[in-house]
C-alpha cells in the first residue's frame, strides 16, 4: 500500500493529512500556524513536526512508507525562500519525492477541476493563485495591505477601524462597530481606543472580522460597507490573476477558500459582480473540503500518481478526520 502526505501550513493553524492510494484518509495531525515570517524557522519546523507526527501516529505508518509529499506553506512567497523551507522540511526525515509551494495553491489543487482555474483565499489575510490548461501560473504578492491586496480578516478589521473613527469624528453616522471594537480591547471610549492603538497599548486581531461580519448580517450600514468592499477586493484579485494566465474570456472556476467566505452572499455577491464584469464565463465555487487535500494531491503528483482519480474519496474521508 502506498501512502501520501500533505501539510497545509497557515498563519494560524497547520494541518497534516496522510492518505492511502485509494484516497482514504488514514491519519490527521494539527499544530499552530507555521508562517516563518511570524514564528521563525524554528516555529515552522515545530508546526511541521507536530502535525506530521500526529498524522503518522494516527495512520500507524513509518516515515519510510510515505511515497510522496506536498507542502503548501504560508510565507513561502518567492524562490529565494525555497532553500530555507526545504531545509526545515528535510528534518522530517522523508525519503520520498516532495514539493513545497505557497499555501495559496492548496485551495486550487483541492477545489478546481484538475487544479485549473483560480483560487482566492480569504483567511487571516488574503492570497490568490491561478493556473491555466497549459500550465501557465499567475499570482498576487500575497502580503496584504502593503501591496494594495485586500479582503481577508486583517484587512476587514483595518477598514472596520476606519469606520469606527469616521463615526467618532462625525464623518458618518454611529455604528455598532464602535462598541465591538471598544469591547475587543477593553477601551473606555473612542479616544482611549485611538490613543491605545496609536501608541501600541492596544492590538486588534484578525478574528475580530467575524464580529464585523455579524454586524453586517444584522444590518449595520458601516459593517455592510466593509464586507461589500472586501468582496469587491477579492473579486479584483481573481480578475487580476485570470488576466495573467489569459483565462478572462474562458469558462473556468474560481475557488473560494478560507473562513471569511463563511459570510456567504454578503461577500460573494459583490465579489461575483466584479468577477463577471471582467470574466463573464467564470463560475465561483466554494471549496468543499479542507485545503490540506490540495497538499496531498501535490504530493501524489510528485510520485507520479493521479490524485484526482481518488479526489472524491479523499474529500469524503477528510471530512471525517479533519477537525
Amino acid at each position: 500500500m502506498k501512502y501520501f502526505l500533505g501539510i497545509d501550513v497557515g498563519s494560524s493553524k497547520t494541518h497534516a493529512l496522510i492518505v492511502d492510494e485509494h484516497g482514504h484518509c488514514v491519519g490527521f495531525g494539527k499544530a499552530w500556524g507555521g508562517n516563518y515570517q511570524t514564528v521563525g524557522y524554528d516555529g515552522l519546523f515545530n508546526a511541521l513536526q507536530e502535525s506530521f507526527e500526529g498524522a503518522r501516529v494516527m495512520a500507524g505508518v513509518d516515515v519510510t512508507q510515505i511515497a510522496g509529499a506536498g507542502f503548501g506553506v504560508a510565507g513561502y512567497d518567492f524562490l529565494s525562500d525555497r532553500e530555507s523551507h526545504l531545509r526545515e522540511i528535510s528534518k522530517l526525515g522523508l525519503s520520498c519525492p516532495l514539493e513545497v509551494v505557497n499555501d495559496g495553491w492548496n485551495g486550487l489543487y483541492a477545489g478546481a477541476t484538475r487544479g485549473i482555474g483560480v483560487n482566492v483565499t480569504a483567511g487571516s489575510s488574503n492570497n490568490c493563485r491561478g493556473r491555466n490548461r497549459s500550465g501557465k501560473e499567475g499570482r498576487i504578492v500575497g502580503n496584504g495591505a502593503l501591496f494594495g491586496e485586500f479582503g481577508g480578516a486583517a484587512e476587514i478589521v483595518g477598514y472596520g477601524l476606519q469606520m469606527v473613527n469616521y463615526a467618532w469624528i462625525k464623518r458618518i453616522p454611529a455604528t455598532v462597530l464602535t462598541e465591538i471594537y471598544l469591547k475587543a480591547v477593553d477601551a473606555k471610549n473612542e479616544e482611549d481606543l485611538m490613543e491605545g492603538l496609536s501608541n501600541g497599548q492596544y492590538n486588534l486581531f484578525p478574528f475580530l472580522a467575524l464580529d464585523v461580519i455579524q454586524a453586517a448580517r444584522v444590518g449595520d450600514h458601516a459593517a455592510q460597507k466593509v464586507i461589500c468592499w472586501a468582496g469587491e477586493e477579492l473579486g479584483w484579485l481573481a480578475v487580476a490573476v485570470a488576466r495573467q494566465i489569459e483565462m478572462e474570456n474562458e469558462a473556468f472556476e474560481i475557488v473560494q477558500s478560507g473562513s471569511i467566505f463563511e459570510a456567504g452572499e454578503l461577500i460573494t455577491t459583490p465579489m461575483r459582480e466584479v468577477v463577471l464584469a471582467h470574466c463573464p464565463h467564470a463560475t465561483l465555487i466554494r471549496l468543499n473540503c479542507p485545503p490540506v487535500v490540495g497538499a496531498v494531491i501535490l504530493g501524489m503528483e510528485q510520485a507520479g500518481f493521479d490524485g484526482y482519480a481518488v479526489r472524491d474519496e479523499m474529500v469524503e474521508s477528510a471530512r471525517e478526520v479533519v477537525k
